[in-house]
């Protein structure tokens, strides 16, 4: 219920009027009357369905690299031997420590110096790769029996063919659990593409709430409803991705 409670007060929000939420005192629960026109402002004058389709191809282009880099590449740091295996490997584990804040600075000069500032290419290239996933995909794949793996080379199976067919299906609740994960880290990113994007079409939806508050004046009816309407697609990635991302959290604490 203490989860619930923030959620509830959102949406129970977004059909109050700016007055009922400012100056009312004490503050209401229950709207008094069920106002809608914090969503017909956010739908209808504010181009909010752009925003949606642009967080929508990000977060399915950065998701959909991340699982792909992140199982393979956690499949090579758990099946083969290579010179710098473990130095590499503890390197890429080291980043994991580092905060966006240090980062921000040379992320930003690398993106303009490749001429992306101010494009969507510009927030999706530098998050195509993901050391968390490329960690939890390789503890997944040292589960792997190489049995599996020796079989599939005796019966004429190529490295790739090994990986699709075998490496695929046994770590898929790792990849619904890294789906979610990421998906929902690209759909509420907020600081990059605050800094890259500076044409109002090229926004993300992450940043349609500080859209919708004034230099001068805060509107809280329309960033509540703002908010319940960005929510939605993640809780729908979740509800569809729910079985596997328990199993994959589950196979996690076991490991």
């Amino acid at each position: 219920m203490v989860a619930v409670f923030p959620f509830l007060w959102m949406v129970l929000s977004s059909f109050k009027t700016n007055r009922e939420i400012l100056l009312t005192v004490p503050p209401t629960f229950l709207p008094a009357a069920f106002y809608t026109g914090g969503y017909l402002k956010v739908l209808f004058d504010a181009p909010f369905f752009r925003w949606m389709l642009n967080s929508l191809f990000i977060g399915v282009t950065t998701t959909a690299a991340v699982v792909f880099t992140s199982a393979l590449v956690g499949y090579i740091y758990a099946k083969f031997q290579f010179f710098g295996k473990r130095t590499s490997f503890a390197i890429i584990l080291l980043t994991l420590m580092i905060p966006f804040e240090v980062i921000m600075i040379p992320e930003f000069l690398i993106v303009s110096g490749l001429g992306l500032l101010n494009s969507l290419s510009g927030i999706i290239v530098p998050s195509l790769v993901s050391a968390f996933g490329i960690f939890m995909c390789r503890q997944f794949c040292e589960s792997v029996p190489g049995e599996l793996l020796d079989a599939g080379r005796i019966d004429g199976a190529s490295e790739l063919g090994i990986f699709l067919r075998i490496i695929v299906p046994e770590i898929t609740p790792a990849m619904s659990a890294l789906t979610i994960f990421t998906f929902m880290g690209s759909w509420n990113n907020y600081v990059w593409p605050l800094i890259v994007i500076n044409d109002q079409a090229k926004m993300p939806v992450s940043l349609a709430i500080s859209y919708f508050n004034g230099a001068h004046m805060v509107h809280p009816s329309y960033v509540m409803a703002a908010a319940v309407l960005i929510v939605l697609p993640v809780l729908a990635v979740y509800l569809v991705f729910q079985r596997q991302f328990v199993e994959g959290l589950a196979l996690s604490g076991i490991k």
